[in-house]
């Protein structure tokens, strides 16, 4: 089956019914549909065409899933986004349907997967069924009771033990014996009835709102990397197959065989993060039979356990994802920091679908502690679609706040509704929303949220002292008063430190609404903030809380650096403390880094780093990085091989190492701050909002060289400390723009340039 690229045409915000025309289609399901968990339901419309349009824009929604055919060609590939937008709503794809029509008779077959149950991904509908409507010059194709249905009970749910609890996929069992697909080439076959659930807007569906990511890459049925050779009859072992990387993926098989065979398949991520996932079930038929299993599934290692004389014909995988280039590098001389950024950019990858994830196996939920980590990545190693990903997230997040202002993660979620104050506190602040408008210079949804960041602000309140009212204590059936996974963790200075960063954030989204007011008052609150919090938590050589007893937390000292709260005078104190403690998850530790560079310790930093993550980056068994410190019980929360918070490094190595940074919105000004430690050269490039940036620095006996590439229209200002005597830029002597903190500053504007500085 052959993908024929798509045209979707991408939402900026969340406009419900922002399309030209009004919905005309109807809600259909089989006549026969019960709604039961794991059910799959096929639809069919036959019509004729006079003339092929140049474009026929179809909107497509459903719960939960769908794959479409048309005249026999597949022309998507798993569809629709997880419900939902908000508590209520759904999302819906448009796709241009046009390439894959033709004059006269044709045929569309719609194959649509119902979940049938929440998730910590998903908010189920509670209905299985859907609707498309194309409106198009010269015709409509719209869902009514014309349209055919059968539900498909070759389809079933595989046996124990069941995917955990927090997925709304079901392991799919697939009998072959019970039916085929033969209705996606066929418009002959015996179909049943639909009936009518209305039009929209109608609940349970409610409003329909524009999917606001492209539909998934399809990167084809490929071969494993292991080499096997084709027919072999099985022995009855389990045939291990390798993936070239942790991946998305859902695998296929070509075999001959007798009938009522079993055939089982999983992956090494079967039991990724401790708790049961997804796997597949296959009962044969007589004679040669292909099947791809539709849901997706993750690992190193796919493994199919193929019944003794079963003739195998071919295995192949298909790898899906979202649909983004891999633009950034990162390269210097000492190979760890390649590895550990390579790592991260898998990691970063195979946790990005619907939502970002905390891990696409144990749960696929979008956790904003993750997020924040992981938007922060993004903006360094994937092209500006993946931006889209974050933009979403942050809609959702405010979509889903309660009456009584508080929001909760993760969401889309039908079976949680827990408030983590401290990742909703980073979630909203400088480095959840303020960085990705930075990054994007997306005002748009900054004016969209900006109410309800206040909203979530105005729950918090300052007690005598001047600090936090703790809101929930550790037993709080509203909230899990979480801090990070590990021990010695000092939760009130954290939710204190995490509190000023959402000040901050909040000024600036203030002053870009002008809204002077409110940003005073964020200004003026950060400021009495500050002198009550060191007040009240430094000690004279460490900061802690007063109800913390335990030993001295680092993710505490580091957060009070990288926010702003810890002035330098602090730093020689907070430095000796980083030296010693080594309580942070991977998650704080991209922080704790943050803070060394920050306090001008980048060889403790980058020395730092590699001590906690070596032994991830040089295990070769994974090309991802770990949740913990280690492998499943080593771990935390279940021990995730594969979970995108601990991909900080990625950040660090681009950000401070090579020192790249929006100064402007979108790009418009980046700083290039290069602070290399101990190596000798790193260089990192990426396609950002305004075009490529590329930095390469390296340091000589009489200095330091520089090269870079600055986008067009877009301005660099490059910091070049102030010991080097004598800059030239392509050849010619220049003299600094501004003297500030130790650094010449040099502004260039868009070009390709060599800057050589020299002690002399």
């Amino acid at each position: 089956m052959r993908i024929i690229i798509l045209t979707i045409v991408y939402l900026i915000g969340f406009n419900t019914f922002s399309q030209k025309k009004t919905w005309r289609a109807q809600w259909i399901t089989s006549f026969e549909q019960q709604n039961e968990t794991n059910n799959w339901t096929a639809y069919q419309k036959s019509f004729q065409l006079k003339d092929v349009p140049n474009e026929a824009l179809a909107k497509i929604a459903c719960d939960s899933k769908y794959w479409m055919w048309i005249n026999g060609e597949l022309a998507v590939f798993e569809g629709q986004l997880k419900r939902g937008p908000s508590p209520d709503d759904t999302y819906y794809d448009e796709v241009d349907i046009a390439p894959f029509l033709k004059q006269g008779e044709n045929f569309i077959s719609i194959l649509v997967w119902y979940f049938g149950k929440d998730g910590f991904s998903h908010n189920s509908s509670g209905k299985a069924a859907l609707i498309f409507d194309c409106q198009s010059q010269g015709f409509d194709l719209l869902s009514d009771l014309s349209w055919k249905a059968s539900i498909r009970r070759e389809f079933g749910t595989a046996g124990l033990p069941l995917p955990n609890f927090r997925l709304p996929e079901s392991s799919i069992r697939y009998d072959a014996r019970l039916g085929n697909f033969d209705f996606i080439s066929s418009n002959k076959l015996k179909w049943g009835r639909t009936r009518s659930l209305g039009n929209p807007p109608i609940a349970p569906w409610n409003n329909l709102v524009k999917r606001p990511l492209p539909l998934w890459r399809d990167y084809g049925l490929k071969n494993y990397a292991n080499e096997m050779r084709f027919p072999f009859v099985s022995k009855g072992d389990t045939i291990v197959c390798n993936l070239p990387y942790n991946a998305q993926i859902t695998p296929y098989f070509k075999i001959e065989a007798k009938e009522g065979k079993e055939i089982k398949i999983l992956t090494d991520h079967y039991q990724g993060g401790g708790p049961y996932n997804v796997r597949a079930e296959y009962i044969t038929k007589e004679g040669i039979q292909e099947y791809e299993n539709l849901g997706w599934m993750n690992g190193q290692k796919v493994y199919y356990i193929i019944p003794k004389g079963v003739r195998v014909l071919d295995i192949k995988y298909r790898e899906t994802g979202y649909n983004t280039e891999f633009t950034g590098s990162f390269n210097c001389n000492d190979d760890f920091y390649n590895r550990l950024w390579s790592k991260a950019m898998r990691t970063l990858y195979v946790t990005m679908r619907d939502t970002y994830m905390d891990c696409p196996d144990r749960e696929r939920a979008q956790w904003w502690g993750d997020a924040v980590n992981e938007s922060g990545e993004t903006f360094y190693a994937m092209c500006p679609k993946s931006r889209f990903l974050t933009q979403k997230a942050i809609l959702e997040l405010i979509n889903w706040q309660r009456a009584d202002g508080t929001i909760f993660s993760p969401i889309p979620a039908g079976n949680w509704d827990r408030e983590l104050p401290g990742q909703m506190l980073a979630s909203i602040g400088y480095y959840g929303f303020w960085n990705y408008y930075m990054n994007t210079g997306d005002k748009e949804t900054m004016v969209k949220v900006f109410k309800g960041v206040k909203r979530y602000l105005d729950i918090w309140q300052l007690d005598d002292n001047g600090v936090l009212v703790k809101r929930m204590n550790e037993s709080d059936q509203k909230g899990w008063y979480w801090g990070d996974w590990g021990t010695n963790i000092d939760k009130d200075l954290l939710m204190n430190e995490w509190y000023y960063l959402a000040l901050k954030g909040y000024k600036e989204m203030s002053l870009l609404m002008d809204k002077s007011g409110q940003a005073d008052w964020a200004d003026n609150t950060m400021t009495h903030f500050k002198d009550a919090f060191n007040r009240t938590f430094w000690k004279g050589d460490q900061y802690r809380s007063y109800r913390y007893n335990d030993d001295t937390d680092d993710r505490g000292q580091a957060l009070a650096v990288v926010a702003g709260l810890a002035d330098d005078d602090k730093y020689e104190a907070i430095f000796k403390l980083l030296q010693k403690q080594r309580y942070s998850s991977p998650y704080m530790e991209k922080y704790v880094i943050e803070a060394l560079f920050i306090m001008g310790q980048p060889e403790y930093g980058l020395q730092r780093l590699k001590e906690r993550f070596q032994p991830m980056v040089n295990n070769k068994d994974y090309s991802t990085l770990f949740e913990g410190w280690g492998v499943g019980r080593d771990g935390y929360g279940g021990g995730s091989t594969n979970h995108a918070w601990s991909g900080g490094g990625l950040t660090i190595l681009s950000q401070y190492v090579c020192g790249l940074y929006p100064l402007e919105p979108a790009w418009k000004s980046f700083m290039v701050k290069p602070d290399l430690g101990g190596l000798e050269y790193a260089e990192t490039e990426n396609e950002t909002m305004a075009g490529r940036v590329n930095v390469k620095v390296s340091k000589k006996k009489s200095g330091i060289e520089m090269q870079l590439t600055v986008p067009l229209g877009s301005e660099a200002v490059v910091y070049i400390p102030e010991k080097e005597k004598k800059v030239t830029v392509n050849g010619e002597k220049v003299s600094p723009n501004e003297v500030k903190n130790g650094h010449q500053l040099f502004s260039l504007k868009g070009g390709q340039y060599i800057l050589d500085a020299k002690h002399e």
